[in-house]
């Protein structure tokens, strides 16, 4: 059903927002209040008399009326709330609240947000006294020549002097004379930046940002830029100078940045936001924030919204800018004139005739008119017209435009003839050749790099500190730990799935997918991932993709435990498209002498196969992929028939790659594993056999393993064989390891503490693997066949590790051990729990489970050490073996730290050794770094200095609170904690006397 729209205000703005309403279908009459000539009675568009100061009567009037929408144009309105008044009221209305309007309303306000948030923007200060205004003018270390005064003085009340003794006068006219009343209670003396002036508007629903084109504004009333400042004399649109870069920079720093931090202060912004820019040679500065349409930039932004402006409007006020983008005439330009009173912007003349404005053919919006009595239009304002032309180029649109103005006739009309004279400098200008010209941006390049330092650095490990800059990079294996040491190397790259994630706008996970095919690579010759070095190349240099993807490989380094080193970023216009890239990567490891893998010798007739569980596609096979997809005539965007739901296919393909560092690193040092094959390209078929000596084959079976639903897919879609889906993909397997008989269950029991895994074969022919596929998508896999015999009976006869849990409070983790230990799998049992605090929860669960508990109160006992000696007896008492630390908050002694040595693990919520202490996850927040995590350590005297067990990396989103990353960094202590108790417990992980870790040999 078509509403009726009120729009405030009486200017050229909002005669252009009422034009491109009445277009709208959704729409069925555009009321304008007050309005001007150019509004009475012209088509669906009509004036109205109702009070816009009078908030409540407005709101009575809207509901009278039935209107549906209120639009406010100018900014008085908004900083005296009337979006906050009509809004409680019932009325739907479009602007930001009166708390956010103060980005325009307070200068100083403005100003000190943009400190608060770093927002680039000039040097300044505000003051209440003019004497210290003009002493900082006079003392201040740059040019402090622009003076401002600080509330609303619409569009007027900005001053740049040529001189220190000009800008003291301004002073003195804004705060003592009143040159603009109250707004210059306050006066902002900022620092003079040099560079083009551009105008960036946007739309926020509070959360996204959708950027208008880039505008510019000619404030100067003359021609060349002379004369007195005024409200606006013209502007145009798009702007030359302004490149995708540049804009998609001042999306980032300057207008999510806003958006983000009003957010943050608990303030939304919903609306339209205005930023003033300042193209320096230091980057984009914001010169202030307006809180609506600019006037005149949104007589050209009307005209070359292509998009239905009711929607949008819409749109930004549900929130829902991220899944509706704003469309744009494309190959076009606008220019507006505006036509002035003689004497503008001081006194003029009122209600002289106006002729020649129903004999054009291009667009007019009427500000300062009104009717005449008895027919035609008067002048009533300062800026009377704006002549708007939309044309293929910036040139014939400027030619358009004043030809339309030479038609219109008043006296002493004043207008500039040179509107956009910046641009057609510009595109016209003769110079001498760069290498930008060629296209090559070194200057994004340099930003590029900027950006990519700090995430290197958050790399650094024993033996690199990840700074980047250098000619090459340095590692120290000394440092790292090694004895004899024997390098590994390992380059691969994502194949095509780079299509679909430029397809899908996706960059983000394959900087994963990049360091797990090499890292996973390195991992099967046994060896630990050192370093990782990077190429990117492209055809041009999109910062924004390029950090989106070089982060995604930084975060994942860290998940690898390996730096990232170095990388080479390539701008290569011609061998590339212009939106196309390509990545490849390069690992380097080490590995001690006598633990390479594959141990070929020592594979023999009876070995068992433990295969892990992919993620699903990883990066192998995408060719095919995309060829299935494209005869099944789906789109990325379709939802997906397989994975989880709510997911589009776009999105279950570029799930990323696993990275089994971490989980495997501990059970290949121990000897356990004889090999272990990267299931990548070739798929099961070409992989497994490259771990075998040439006289064995395996006997896979597809029926133990399950098969992500992904895979039945591919398989019906695209009539694979059985040959074809095994020699091209992994079928949910990402690793294989070879084990002998009598370590298998023990090494299964500690991947399953992580990670699926499973016996998938006994003795290159694999059964069962096109009925598994066929059969119903993500099902169990039936393992009956492995739970008897030898492989069973270990679980009944093996003693278990006795362990104690010393807690403080709800138990969280203690409930996650309890779980893990319930498991017949398990190498442990919880013998008691000890408390130092009464009637805590933790206590309760142990109860529950039919554990025993122990309360040795702390505030009972005289020093540390007699409480110390308690918890000892309680621990022989029990005959304990282990004791896990799970949320106790006391600091033990010496003594009794060095008594458990190697037989006490303690949880902390960081990768250790960054963030020890307290308030980890607030100070890796503070820090800014990607990636954070938990770490299980054994206890030394040190706090948080015992050597590492188990970490697992938990990723920091932009949106994170610090109840938010504790919240998922507690889900991943319940993961890490068990994982190392079954190491330890098992005696797969053992305490040197010189503090480090070993390994010991399962046979052993």
């Amino acid at each position: 059903m078509a509403e009726r729209v009120l729009v405030i205000g009486s200017g050229g703005r909002e005669h252009a927002l009422a034009w491109k309403l009445a277009q709208s279908p959704h729409v069925q009459q555009v009321l304008v209040a007050p309005g001007n000539a150019g509004t009475a009675n012209s088509g669906k568009i009509s004036n109205s008399a109702v009070s816009v100061n009078n908030h409540s009567i407005l709101a009575q009037y809207c509901k009278d009326h039935n209107v549906g929408l209120v639009v406010v144009g100018p900014e008085v309105p908004l900083a005296a709330g009337i979006v906050d008044d009509l809004t409680a009221a019932g009325v739907t209305c479009f602007g930001p609240s009166a708390k956010a309007a103060q980005l325009e309303a307070s200068k100083s306000f403005s100003k000190s947000f943009m400190d608060r948030h770093n927002i680039p923007t000039a040097r300044w200060s505000s003051f209440t006294d003019p004497q210290d205004a003009c002493k900082y003018i006079q003392d201040a270390e740059f040019p402090a020549l622009v003076v401002k005064a600080s509330g609303l003085a619409a569009g007027k009340g900005v001053v740049v002097a040529r001189d220190k003794d000009e800008a003291c006068k301004a002073v003195l006219d804004i705060m003592k004379d009143k040159a603009f009343g109250s707004a210059g209670d306050t006066v902002v003396v900022e620092e003079q930046l040099e560079g083009e002036e551009v105008s960036c508007l946007c739309f926020s629903d509070g959360i996204t940002v959708s950027p208008m084109p880039p505008a510019q504004d000619h404030k100067r009333l003359l021609d060349g830029d002379q004369g007195p400042n005024t409200g606006g004399m013209g502007a145009y649109c798009p702007t030359p100078q302004v490149s995708e870069d540049v804009l998609q920079e001042i999306k980032r720093s300057v207008l999510q940045k806003t958006v983000d931090g009003m957010r943050a202060e608990g303030t939304p912004y919903v609306g339209v936001l205005y930023a003033g820019v300042m193209l320096t040679k230091r980057g984009p500065k914001v010169l202030e924030f307006n809180c609506r349409f600019g006037d005149p930039e949104c007589q050209i932004l009307m005209p070359l919204l292509k998009s239905d402006l009711y929607e949008v409007l819409k749109n930004t006020l549900q929130a829902d800018l991220s899944s509706s983008p704003v469309q744009w005439l494309e190959n076009s330009a606008a220019v507006t004139v505006v036509m002035a009173s003689g004497g503008y912007p001081a006194s003029y003349k009122k209600g002289l005739e106006i002729t020649g404005v129903s004999e054009m053919g291009i667009q007019v919006f009427h500000a300062g008119t009104a009717l005449k009595e008895g027919g035609g239009v008067i002048t009533n304002g300062g800026r009377v017209l704006t002549v708007t032309a939309v044309r293929p180029t910036l040139e014939s649109a400027l030619r358009s435009a004043n030809e339309g103005v030479a038609v219109i006739s008043y006296p002493d009309a004043v207008y500039r003839r040179d509107i956009g004279h910046h641009a057609i400098t510009y595109l016209t200008r003769t110079r001498g050749l760069t290498y930008r010209d060629s296209g090559v941006d070194i200057a994004a390049g340099n930003r590029l790099v900027d950006i990519i330092k700090p995430l290197a650095k958050a790399t650094s490990r024993p033996g690199c500190n990840a700074e980047l800059g250098g000619f090459a990079g340095l590692f120290d294996l000394k440092a790292a730990g090694f004895t004899d040491p024997i390098l590994v190397s390992g380059t691969d790259g994502v194949g095509t799935k780079l299509k679909i994630a430029q397809a899908c706008g996706i960059h983000s996970t394959l900087g994963q997918d990049l360091v797990a095919m090499c890292v996973n690579d390195v991992l099967a010759q046994g060896a630990e991932p050192l370093f990782f070095l990077d190429y990117f190349s492209c055809g041009r240099l999109d910062v924004r993709v390029a950090s989106s993807v070089i982060g995604g490989i930084a975060d994942a380094c860290q998940m690898a435990g390996c730096a990232l080193l170095g990388g080479e970023t390539a701008e290569m216009p011609g061998v590339y498209g212009p939106n196309d890239y390509d990545l490849a990567g390069f690992c380097v490891g080490a590995v001690e002498r006598g633990a390479v893998l594959p141990r070929l010798k020592d594979i023999m007739e009876g070995d068992l196969l433990i295969g892990v569980a992919s993620s699903g596609l990883h990066s192998n096979g995408f060719s095919l992929v995309r060829k299935i997809l494209e005869r099944s005539g789906l789109q990325y965007s379709s939802p997906a028939p397989f994975g989880q739901p709510g997911q589009n296919i776009g999105e279950v393909l570029l799930t990323p790659t696993k990275i089994y560092s971490r989980l495997l690193q501990p059970i290949l040092r121990s000897g356990a594993v004889k090999a272990y094959a990267h299931i990548t390209g070739g798929g099961l078929l070409e992989n497994i056999p490259r771990i075998l000596p040439p006289e064995l084959a395996v006997d896979l079976d597809a029926s133990r393993w399950r098969i992500p639903a992904v895979f039945s897919w591919l398989q019906r879609e695209g009539g694979l064989s059985e040959e074809e889906m095994s020699r091209t993909f992994n079928c949910g397997l990402g690793a294989v390891l070879v084990v002998s008989k009598q370590d298998v269950q023990r090494v299964l029991r500690l991947l399953q503490a992580q990670e699926e895994a499973w016996i998938v074969a006994e003795a290159v022919v694999i059964r069962n693997l096109e009925q598994s596929l066929k059969d119903s998508p993500g099902r169990s896999p039936d393992t009956s066949v492995l739970q008897n015999g030898a492989l069973q009976g270990e679980h009944s006869t093996r003693k278990r590790t006795r362990v104690a849990v010393l807690i403080s409070g709800s138990g969280t983790n203690l409930q996650a051990l309890m779980e893990q230990v319930k498991k017949p799998s398990s190498s442990a049992e919880i013998v008691v729990v000890i408390s130092n605090r009464p009637g805590v929860m933790g206590l309760k669960r142990a109860s529950m489970a039919g554990i025993q508990t122990r309360v040795v109160d702390h505030k009972l006992y005289g020093s540390r050490a007699e409480f110390d000696g308690t918890i000892d007896k309680v621990l022989e008492e029990f005959g304990v073996e282990l004791v896990c630390l799970a949320g106790f908050m006391r600091i033990l002694t010496g003594p009794f730290v060095r008594k458990w040595s190697g037989k006490m693990l303690n949880i902390h919520p960081s990768l250790l050794p960054s963030f020890k202490g307290v308030n980890a996850q607030k100070q890796a927040l503070q820090a800014g770094v990607r990636v954070t995590g938990c770490t299980v350590h054994f206890v030394a005297e040190e706090v948080d200095a015992g050597a590492i067990v188990v970490q697992e990396a938990v990723p920091i989103l932009v949106t994170d609170t610090e109840d938010s990353l504790s919240e998922r960094i507690r889900e991943a202590e319940h993961r890490a904690f068990p994982a190392a108790l079954e190491l330890v417990g098992s005696g797969a992980v053992k305490l040197r006397d010189d503090g480090r870790i070993v390994c010991e040999d399962f046979k052993s």
